[in-house]
């Protein structure tokens, strides 16, 4: 005799082994059906339709496609529907059919897919054009509307503590700050503090305080950090407090800084693929570098190097030498512990700039702590 829940776990693994020989002897219908459809659609291996394990079997037409993507949101969330998506495309080579519009239209937009659609860029046909920018714009405002609030409150944040001042205007004056300062002067016989120092913030502040310079690899692997950093690139664009720079780099390096107030036309102006020469690189954006202590380079990338390694190195602890913020981010995104160049990334370490990686959400206080000259170390996780 079965129970609910036993009927229930048998139901479950009936969808993930899939066939109707998998040894649950659970039928499936209705909307469950539907779900095993799609699923064997994607994950069987070829042949009749529970037949062996699954692998891949989606026809890849544009029609079977479309109407596999509209299956899938009926029956999953997003957030399966993007898994579900991303291995479409990596398993069956379904980039071709990305270059349909009736087929952008139908897919559920994501970070993967616009990193997808980046490499595409150069193949886009004139009828797909508008409607990839649609997708790609769609995502950027969804990423900025989540990440954008954070991200200036830490940086402003950090802005206002390193522009203190003890000497403020009366309007200037922190009075929270001012009084911890001082509950040490506190005089029992007036009810009151006497403040020998008073904390506030300098107008200065309103002028630009730090030189932000983004170098981001854009080799392939690199897809998903390169659709965050320009949305970050944007965001610290749009503070008056900062300059930003923004530049990208393969074994050629561009300059996309004036194309910072509209991220989705900057992230079009990438090209995702092709080789690495982080030092060249690197010097182009130390020549970006006018006031060395008021300034952060953070590069984004995996340190495969392609160029000359030592000159990379030697680069880097130049600018450390000046007084220059280096930060080396190695991956900037959702995807857990990327594959990287341990030798670099050791090599990086051991002059005083750790490399980890970053996820979005933690973006904003890596940028505090290089504002305000804190260490990154925090920010590193512990080796398993």
């Amino acid at each position: 005799m079965t129970t609910p829940e036993t009927d229930e776990r048998l139901r479950r693994w009936r969808l993930v082994l899939g066939g109707g020989d998998d040894g649950t002897g659970v039928t499936l219908d209705g909307r469950d059906a539907g779900m095993d459809k799609a699923l064997e659609a994607l994950y069987r291996s070829g042949g009749d339709a529970g037949s062996g394990p699954r692998g891949a079997g989606l026809g890849a037409s544009a029609p079977n496609v479309a109407r596999w993507l509209s299956d899938v949101r009926e029956y999953f969330p997003s957030t399966v529907v993007q898994v579900m998506q991303q291995d479409a495309i990596e398993r069956l080579d379904l980039r071709r059919l990305l270059l349909e519009p009736e087929m952008l239209q139908a897919v559920e937009p994501d970070v993967h897919l616009v990193g997808t659609l980046l490499s595409l860029s150069g193949a886009l046909p004139e009828k797909t054009r508008a409607t990839a920018r649609e997708v790609v714009g769609r995502v950027v405002k969804d990423l900025e509307s989540k990440l954008e609030q954070r991200t200036k409150a830490a940086v402003k944040g950090a802005i206002d503590r390193t522009a203190r001042t003890s000497r403020p205007r009366h309007h200037e004056i922190d009075w929270n700050r001012t009084i911890r300062t001082n509950l040490k002067h506190y005089q029992e016989e007036y009810s009151t503090i006497v403040p020998e120092r008073l904390v506030g913030y300098a107008r200065s502040q309103r002028a630009v305080q730090r030189d932000v310079v983004l170098c981001i690899d854009q080799s392939g692997s690199m897809a998903a950090s390169v659709v965050y950093s320009g949305v970050f690139g944007a965001v610290l664009a749009s503070m008056k407090t900062l300059k930003t720079s923004l530049v990208v780099f393969d074994t050629a390096v561009v300059d996309l800084t004036e194309q910072l107030s509209d991220p989705v036309d900057l992230l079009f102006a990438t090209r995702l693929g092709g080789g690495t020469d982080i030092n060249r690189a690197l010097s182009y954006c130390q020549s970006l570098v006018t006031r060395p202590r008021e300034s952060i380079v953070v590069l984004v990338s995996d340190l495969y190097e392609g160029g000359v390694r030592q000159g990379m190195l030697s680069r880097v602890a130049s600018m450390l030498a000046a007084g220059t913020q280096v930060v080396v981010l190695l991956a900037l995104s959702d995807e857990g512990t990327p594959s990287y160049d341990k030798e670099n990334a050791t090599a990086l370490a051991a002059l005083g700039v750790p490399a980890f990686a970053c996820t979005p959400d933690r973006f904003g206080d890596v940028m505090a702590a290089a504002i305000e000259r804190r260490s990154l170390a925090p920010f590193v996780p512990d080796p398993a």
